[in-house]
């Protein structure tokens, strides 16, 4: 049984055929639906923390009688600024100062308050071109008006290109109406950005934890084999295949850093089958260089507990070893 589409979502996705492929289309449709049979089936919910809903309660009630729920609710609003450096030996000299705004994990239906904390901790930065790495909203299955809704209030804080790819929270039905605001969605896509004469490439794939739809193959296709190129991924678990494939940098997200770490920003649980060093920050392996953002957005319950919530700007620099600096502020 397909998902249940309306007309205008059966209009749009099927104008998404002729760039991403019917195969593609029907394997990411079917196994969302695949995956909202198992959250419903018989009326209980998918054996996961993110779909147990007594298991959300049992976190706020506990978090409430040890008094840190009201504490990790407001952490939670104070979004942090970061900022790094990133030298990418072989970039351009006209792409050095190139600044990426990162947003990742936005989550933005979790609660009514985030949203417009996120517009203001965004509005007056500046920057180059805006990536997103995926979890617009906060369940993995069911609908998505909110998130559209909230997604447009933030588009009205954001200038310049923007670029995004989908997480394993994400229905594609998602992207038409995401690319008619103005986020170009990139499906195992890639595209140019040129710069007096230079280009940088610019390569996003499909989801890569859950749904595991990324195609490296079909991402890459089109960028030269001496170009610099950036990675978008929601998950930081393709970091092994990433380095291979030859790009320059990942940008990434997913782990939310732990969201609930204990002190000294030791995260408890961070989902993500990759080193642990690679939960939060910057890393490296080979000659690919990483960052995984603990992402602005709060994933099952609207707090956060010695881990701050980010919005990220990476700032690209010539050659030269590589060196980099990290440093953050609050709003």
């Amino acid at each position: 049984m397909p998902l249940q589409l309306t007309p205008d979502e059966t209009a749009v996705l099927e104008s998404l055929r002729p760039r991403l492929g019917a195969t593609y289309l029907r394997q990411r449709l079917g196994l969302e639906q695949d995956h909202e049979a198992w959250v419903l089936r018989r009326g209980r919910r998918f054996l996961h923390l993110e779909n147990l809903l007594i298991v959300h309660g049992l976190i706020r009630g506990t978090l409430r009688l040890s008094g840190l729920h009201s504490v990790g609710q407001r952490n939670a609003r104070r979004i942090l600024l970061r900022e790094q450096d990133v030298v990418l030996p072989g970039l351009p000299s006209a792409f050095d100062g190139f600044t990426l705004l990162h947003l990742s994990d936005l989550h933005l239906d979790i609660n009514t308050t985030f949203t417009a904390a996120l517009v203001e901790r965004v509005r007056d930065l500046r920057y180059d071109a805006c990536v997103l790495t995926g979890d617009y909203r906060a369940r993995t299955f069911g609908p998505f008006d909110a998130v559209i809704e909230a997604l447009g209030r933030l588009r009205t804080a954001l200038h310049g290109p923007l670029y995004g790819i989908l997480g394993n929270h994400d229905t594609i039905r998602l992207v038409p109406p995401m690319e008619a605001m103005g986020y170009r969605m990139l499906m195992n896509e890639s595209v140019r950005l040129d710069r007096n004469g230079a280009s940088l490439y610019l390569a996003g794939i499909d989801d890569a934890h859950y749904y595991r739809t990324e195609n490296f193959h079909r991402a890459g296709h089109d960028i030269p084999s001496d170009a610099v190129s950036v990675l978008l991924s929601h998950t930081p678990e393709v970091y092994r295949r990433a380095a291979h494939a030859g790009f320059a940098l990942m940008l990434c997200g997913h782990t939310h850093g732990g969201q609930i770490c204990l002190p000294g920003g030791i995260p408890i649980l961070t989902d993500a089958d990759s080193p642990r060093a690679y939960a939060r920050g910057a890393w490296r392996y080979h000659g690919l260089q990483g960052y995984t953002s603990p992402g602005a957005g709060t994933c099952i319950v609207d707090i956060r507990l010695n881990c701050p919530p980010e919005v990220t700007l990476h700032r690209l620099r010539c050659g030269g070893p590589v060196a980099v600096s990290k440093g953050g502020r609050a709003a």
